[in-house]
């Protein structure tokens, strides 16, 4: 019992929570994703605004969490925040989504991808793929399991890389003497507000994951000065790193080129830095990908442990290793969850809907700050959200229109996520009835 309830150390500093940041948000998205915004923007201006925007709304979002994870610094981080907020079963049902799929998917789906590009490499039958999917997830978990500062180092080291490759890929582009020609006049293209919203759904994808710091903040040292910090410097990097991506693309191919390129930073890297360039952007999506695993399988197991330590989860998953101070049975619960999800191929369903679930906890948990001001005027806020009350009420505003336009564009994945929140429901009651049973008996 004593060692069950023991506690997670502080161990994170200010450079390992930063790259923590980064490292969850820039995966593989930022070079596949803008075909797909091409082909629903027709103008460089609106492609750009797109990712400004979602650049923007991230990084209010952060400063949100900013304020919540200084004034509230414990591992589990959203699940905390919704649960002062909104009370057990908002936090519970956070955890039961991200646990059943969102999270534990959004693993599957870029382990899944990490063997795909491989197979640039390496041949590899789909057997093996499925091995190599698997293998990624309990290596990284394993990693995990020995010690925060273990995952913490693997995670430093390949957010360094990839960042350096992104910068290498961005550098070709704008160095290259390869141009894209200046578009034909032509009558100015119809705006559609339902096809901003599908871009935005691609941007706000490849900008998902600023949020995974707060559920290791109780593992970060001087939490109210480095939580803040870290998503302030994170979310301000990768929203720079994105726009000069794009501004790269856009210097080297028309609009129309990138629309029709699935992989249109292999693309541009073939044009600027020859056959060398495609192997490069390859090797920099294989990084990217292990090291957004490994910051996956860190931050939300925390989750998991929190939602377990209030009785809302598998006991076990409260459970503290005496050697290596980490959340073991939760680390390894849910690696093993992800691994079945990427062998059964289930992930790309899940994964259709995780987006449109993450931002409906997105928009609860900002709108968290404006109850807890209210609820607990007097507790220390050793940093407060910017701008407020205006930017949470923006923020939770164009997530509200981001959530009911995705219901509307893709009726099918979105029912289907409110489908999953809702099981969540009775599974809270249960949990709930069951903890109350162990306590009568106790």
């Amino acid at each position: 019992m004593i060692e069950q309830r023991a506690q997670l150390p502080r161990k994170l500093g200010l450079f390992d929570s930063t790259a923590i940041v980064i490292g969850t948000m820039v995966g593989s998205a930022i070079f596949l994703v803008p075909n797909s915004i091409a082909q629903n923007l027709p103008s460089a201006p609106m492609i750009l605004s797109a990712w400004v925007i979602a650049g923007v709304l991230s990084a209010l979002g952060a400063l949100a969490y900013a304020e919540l994870g200084a004034m509230m610094p414990a591992t589990g981080g959203q699940y905390v925040f919704l649960r002062e907020s909104f009370g057990p079963m908002g936090g519970f049902l956070c955890g039961w989504s991200f646990f059943l799929a969102a999270r534990s998917g959004g693993i599957a789906v870029v382990a899944v991808g990490f063997s795909i590009y491989l197979s640039y490499f390496v041949p590899l039958t789909p057997l093996l793929s499925k091995v190599v999917s698997v293998g990624l997830i309990l290596f990284l978990s394993w990693v995990n399991y020995r010690g925060i500062r273990v995952g913490a180092t693997v995670q430093n080291v390949f957010t360094s890389l990839k960042v350096l490759g992104l910068a290498l890929l961005i550098g070709s582009a704008f160095l290259s003497p390869a141009h894209a020609p200046s578009p034909a006049p032509a009558a100015a293209a119809s705006f559609s507000l339902s096809q901003f919203g599908v871009a935005m759904i691609a941007c706000l994808w490849a900008y998902n994951g600023w949020f995974a710091i707060s559920l290791v903040a109780g593992e970060v040292r001087n939490p109210q000065r480095n939580l803040p910090l870290s998503l302030m410097l994170g979310v301000t990097a990768v929203i720079a790193l994105y726009l000069l991506a794009n501004l790269g693309y856009l210097r080297v191919f028309t609009i129309p080129e990138i629309a029709a390129s699935e992989r249109v930073a292999s693309a541009a890297a073939q044009l600027t830095m020859g056959h060398l360039g495609a192997v490069l952007v390859s090797l920099t999506i294989l990084i990217s990908m292990f090291g957004t695993t490994n910051g996956n399988i860190m931050t939300a197991s925390r989750l998991y442990f929190a939602q377990a330590r209030d009785g809302l989860f598998f006991e076990k998953f409260g459970f503290v290793h005496p050697k290596f101070e980490t959340p073991a049975v939760s680390i390894l619960g849910q690696g093993i969850w992800s691994s079945l999800l990427a062998v059964s191929g289930s992930y790309e369903v899940l994964f259709s809907y995780s987006t449109f679930t993450f931002w409906i906890f997105y928009a609860m948990t900002v709108a968290g700050v404006l109850i807890l001001r209210r609820k607990y005027p007097d507790m220390p806020r050793p940093y407060k959200m910017w701008g407020y009350p205006v930017t949470p009420l923006i923020f939770v505003a164009v997530a509200t229109w981001f959530v009911v336009n995705t219901l509307v564009s893709r009726p099918g994945p979105s029912v289907i996520g409110l489908a999953m929140i809702g099981s969540g429901v009775p599974a809270y009651y249960a949990w709930r009835w069951r903890e109350g049973r162990a306590t009568s008996a106790g």
